[in-house]
């Protein structure tokens, strides 16, 4: 009796309003659980998303220059097909191939709904073959026709692309100082160490002596022409100058001959030195040792020399140029162009933002006009990429670019200098594409300053300038810094204004260099972005650059990451300093 009442007790000592949720009958919509489960749930789906894409970008990006061992297929019609294999899959073959098959291989293809086995072998040898690569299916393979040739030799050469073959004699001038594969392999490792030092050697008194010379001479031919455009060829300046630079032009092209002659000798010197090399169709194709860039045994590498090969890959990938239709070498101007870009559009639409949201937010009357510039602020941040390409093209590149080189650079034209795409027009380009984010960012930042903090400056007797500069901006700079981040973010990987303004397939001249003014923002440039694209969709031979694809992704992201990062690590900075902010 008294248990009973007791237990009556306590249950009508319970609200009314917690005996209703934990009934049975309750709506599940008025619990927490189910809000908590799909808000986690939601987040959880949106982590395994963002990290599934980064570890396959990763994965594939990261194993492209790993050595793999070279095969050789012998099929049964005697074509011999030698390479890397570079994937695996299936196929349908025809029915009139069915009866083609071995009787192992029919059986295994019907138990397997009519799908065969096959491989892409990269068999490369294009000027000989005209292919760079083959499908071969397992049941074309010969009985014991896979194999993998012990002196199986890769070479990646300057042009047209690698070669696969087996080394067969090796000449110095007319004597043929080794007729066997080893041997031939030996007598090149020997010698293709100098014959690199001789080719970078030729290399750099064709760019640097010789760039420094044509520079020198168009320098004093622009002064030649400028002086005919302003005075006349009649002109007693025109004789002078025409007088005054004609024995320096004739010094430079003493000089410019004598270097032309050094890289004829250098060239003839490293032209004595050709291995001969044999396909695996058997046919000798000689080589000049200057044209290989990297060559090893593919089926005789120990674990050490793979790494070697991986690490001299890397170097080569982030420190060379492109060659080969940009599908090998490396992308260091891609990779400098892409940086300097983002910088120069971070430094040119930070300010401008900032002035932009500092009146909004702290001059500004609110109003229908107000009102009206902040909605066009949120439009232009839905304005599609390629339509700010296609207005910097116009007013940058022919109009402002156009008239700077009408009044600075008249002696140039009609070849123009700014009035084409370059560095400059690019960042100025993606700097209005980015101004929204940046104004967005800063107004919010500074609408989290109390403002306790403006009425005490003001009750000090600040103005409101000095209140903005010293009590406002420092505390919002956290903000704004996150708004620069974003932009940062966005326009280093943004491709399609770029193709328009100053992006291009090939730019080996850096737009940073030892001649005045060191910084040449009129020239074109090349990006990692626009690098993707042309690899994926512009390349002759999609195939042999789709793991370049996936590398140059994974680089890009990497940089982005380390800018962003940089962003985060002073903003981190700032907040610590104004810990009382509420940004």
């Amino acid at each position: 009796m008294n248990d009973t009442q007791t237990s009556s007790d306590k249950q009508s000592s319970v609200p009314a309003t917690r005996r209703r949720i934990s009934s049975p009958a309750a709506s599940l919509i008025s619990r927490a659980e189910p809000a908590l489960w799909l808000t986690g749930g939601s987040m959880v789906l949106c982590m395994v998303m963002i990290i599934s894409l980064l570890s396959f970008v990763f994965y594939n990006g990261t194993k492209t220059f790993w050595p793999v061992p070279i095969v050789e297929a012998t099929l049964h019609d005697g074509t011999v097909h030698m390479g890397e294999v570079t994937r695996r899959g299936t196929f349908i073959p025809p029915a009139s191939r069915l009866d083609e098959m071995p009787e192992s291989f029919r059986k295994v293809v019907e138990d397997n709904d009519g799908e065969a086995s096959r491989k892409l072998i990269r068999t490369g040898n294009f000027r000989v073959s005209g292919e760079h690569f083959n499908w071969v299916a397992d049941f074309e393979v010969a009985e014991g026709g896979l194999k993998e040739p012990e002196w199986a030799v890769l070479l990646e050469r300057l042009t047209w692309g690698r070669f696969y073959g087996t080394p067969l004699k090796f000449q110095i001038g007319e004597e043929v100082v080794a007729d066997t594969p080893e041997a031939t392999w030996e007598q090149f490792k020997s010698h293709h160490g100098e014959v690199r030092e001789r080719r970078e050697r030729r290399r750099k008194l064709e760019k640097k002596g010789l760039g420094k010379l044509n520079h020198a001479m168009e320098k004093r031919r622009l002064a030649i022409r400028q002086t005919e455009l302003e005075f006349g060829k009649d002109s007693d300046e025109y004789r002078k100058v025409v007088e005054d630079n004609r024995q320096p032009l004739d010094t430079l092209s003493q000089k410019y001959d004598a270097l032309v002659k050094e890289i004829q000798a250098l060239d003839q010197e490293n032209a004595r030195f050709v291995m001969t090399m044999q396909t695996a169709s058997g046919q000798d194709v000689d080589i000049h040792v200057s044209e290989i860039v990297r060559a090893y045994p593919a089926n005789r590498l120990n674990a050490g020399n793979k790494v070697g090969i991986y690490i001299s890959r890397w170097i080569e990938y982030l420190t060379s140029e492109p060659r080969e239709a940009n599908s090998e070498g490396g992308v260091w101007p891609a990779i400098f162009g892409t940086v300097l870009m983002t910088l120069i559009m971070a430094l040119l639409v930070s300010p401008i933002g900032v002035l932009a949201a500092l009146y909004l937010r702290e001059y500004a009357k609110p109003g229908p006009i107000v009102t009206v510039v902040r909605i066009a602020i949120n439009n232009l941040a839905g304005v599609p990429s390629i339509v700010f390409g296609v207005f910097g093209l116009g007013f940058f590149c022919y109009i402002m670019g156009g008239t700077i080189d009408e009044i600075f650079f008249s002696e140039k034209l009609p070849s123009p200098t700014f009035g084409t795409g370059g560095i400059l027009w690019a960042a100025l380009t993606l700097a209005l594409l980015t101004l929204p984010v940046v104004i967005v960012a800063t107004e919010e930042a500074l609408a989290a300053v109390p403002n306790s903090m403006r009425e005490g400056s003001y009750a000090c007797g600040a103005s409101k300038w000095q209140t903005i500069k010293r009590i406002v901006i420092p505390r919002a700079m956290p903000g704004v810094m996150t708004g620069m981040i974003l932009s940062m973010a966005r326009g280093a990987g943004e491709v399609a204004p770029l193709m328009l303004v100053g992006a291009v397939k090939l730019a080996p001249e850096l737009p940073f260099d030892s001649y005045a003014p060191f910084l040449h923002l009129e020239r074109s440039f090349m990006h990692l972005g626009f690098h993707i694209y042309d690899l994926g969709f512009q390349s002759q031979n999609s195939e042999a650059a789709k793991p370049m694809v996936y590398t140059t992704t994974f680089l890009l992201i990497l940089i982005i990451f380390l800018l962003n990062l940089t962003g985060v690590g002073i903003r981190a900075k700032l907040k610590k300093r104004f810990k009382g902010s509420a940004v």
